[in-house]
């Protein structure tokens, strides 16, 4: 057996092939795993839990029926999703967890995390995150009329993404230090993680020895999952 690792599938109503390919992997992949770790950015956006898409109702039904044939499922918010709430929640049985986790697989202990917090060398974006995670705007966005709410999260979408082609490469990644650190404070030697959007498995090296960090892809043209078994750490892609 296995526990499965995904992130940032950014699902929307104008990319249906990545939702039918969604679909298809809770339909197969994930109904032989022991578990199913999403780690955010499961969807492109999120208003609240009161956002009527059919979308939203289609992939909770999904992940609600993986639930009921025994395979848990843990939702760590992402930047694009840090909205989702307890009531969606509760409809894909799926258990919140917070923004950073030490779970035990197999014998060993992993972190798992979005991925945005380790990406400190872009300050602008550190403020945005530290503003918009602050509960009492959050509390007041999630009261304005459901149109208002999209009209600002549209705009912060297309502010966002000018932004970006402004910034280098190396500014949007991880700080190695920040890897380092995380590793030390929680004393793994394992790291899964996503939101940069670069699948790979790194080679860490850290005062106690060797550890690892291993990055899941964005669900663009391809699905990107990682396996781990008791034996190994496998990053793995997929056609929708």
């Amino acid at each position: 057996m296995a526990t499965l690792f995904i992130a940032d599938l950014h699902l929307n109503v104008h990319e249906p092939a990545i939702t039918a390919g969604f679909l298809r992997f809770l339909a197969r992949d994930a109904q032989q795993a022991d578990a199913l770790y999403i780690l955010g950015d499961l969807f492109d956006a999120w208003i609240g839990d009161d956002d009527p898409q059919p979308l939203h109702a289609n992939v909770a039904d999904a992940l609600h029926q993986l639930q009921q044939r025994g395979v848990p499922c843990y939702f760590i918010h992402g930047n694009r999703d840090f909205l989702l709430g307890k009531h969606f929640a509760t409809q894909a049985g799926m258990t919140l967890l917070p923004a950073e986790q030490v779970v035990e697989c197999y014998g060993r202990r992993i972190l798992i995390m979005h991925g945005d917090t380790l990406c400190i060398d872009d300050a602008a974006y550190q403020k945005y995150r530290r503003r918009v995670h602050n509960p009492i705007i959050q509390w007041l966005f999630l009261r304005l009329p459901l149109r208002l709410r999209l009209n600002v999260a549209a705009k912060m979408r297309a502010a966002s993404q000018q932004a970006n082609q402004h910034k280098s490469q190396q500014i949007m990644d991880v700080n190695p230090q920040a890897v380092q650190a995380c590793l030390r404070k929680c004393a793994v030697n394992t790291l899964i993680h996503g939101h940069t959007h670069r699948p790979a498995l790194h080679r860490v090296m850290t005062q106690s020895g060797e550890a690892q960090r291993a990055v899941l892809g964005a669900w663009h043209e391809q699905g990107w999952m990682i396996k781990v078994t008791a034996d190994d750490t496998a990053l793995i892609s997929f056609p929708f």
